[in-house]
């Protein structure tokens, strides 16, 4: 495949494993023993670090980046600008067991990921949930839950301890529930444990 890859706008390290069936962006890198399973479609400028598995028929946005030790199984959508910090953890089945297998497409419990969340170091996603744009998921945590918009999450099981912006600067919010990011150059509104970008 790296020989392939040359002629096109993306890399593809010698020692990662390519199957048929693949659409990758231009721009993005696969780094060493990374496996790309058939139907997946990986964006534009994604980075995929070491040791990275992508599922069948998984869809990741532009600009993702993975970092080493991450499986994104079948099941999961990860939106532009989503960061999985290095071994964290998803899942697609809630019951597994080895006795009563449930392989297939028919068995998984959808996973969506929006437009630049982070994921936390050694996190874990029970499947089945949405996590909201440019929500913060801390290390190690453990979400079984949708998580808002912009929320820090943090423990086992993850609750929101804050909230923070595009850039993931946490928000000091005013008496008036408004906040502001130097970093991002946004406007924040806390209303009714929800925040949302204002003009």
């Amino acid at each position: 495949m790296d020989k392939e890859s040359s002629k096109k706008n993306y890399y593809i390290n010698e020692y990662a494993v390519v199957d048929d069936n693949v659409e990758i962006g231009e721009g993005t890198k696969i780094w060493h023993f990374s496996h790309i399973q058939s139907g997946a479609k990986i964006g534009k400028k994604c980075v995929l670090g070491q040791n990275v598995n992508v599922g069948n028929n998984v869809v990741i946005g532009n600009y993702v980046k993975i970092q080493n030790n991450v499986s994104v199984y079948e099941g999961v959508t990860l939106e532009d600008y989503v960061f999985c910090g290095p071994s964290m953890v998803f899942t697609n089945v809630k019951d597994p067991r080895s006795k009563y297998p449930q392989v297939g497409s028919q068995f998984y419990i959808k996973t969506l990921v929006k437009e630049g969340a982070s994921l936390g170091a050694n996190c874990t996603i029970v499947c089945g949930i949405t996590i909201g744009k440019y929500a913060f998921v801390g290390a190690g945590a453990v979400v079984t839950r949708d998580v808002p918009d912009y929320a820090l999450v943090v423990g086992n099981p993850a609750k929101i301890v804050g909230w923070v912006s595009e850039a993931g600067k946490k928000l000091d919010f005013d008496a008036n529930g408004f906040a502001y990011c130097e970093r991002s150059n946004k406007k924040y509104k806390l209303e009714n444990n929800r925040v949302i970008e204002v003009e």
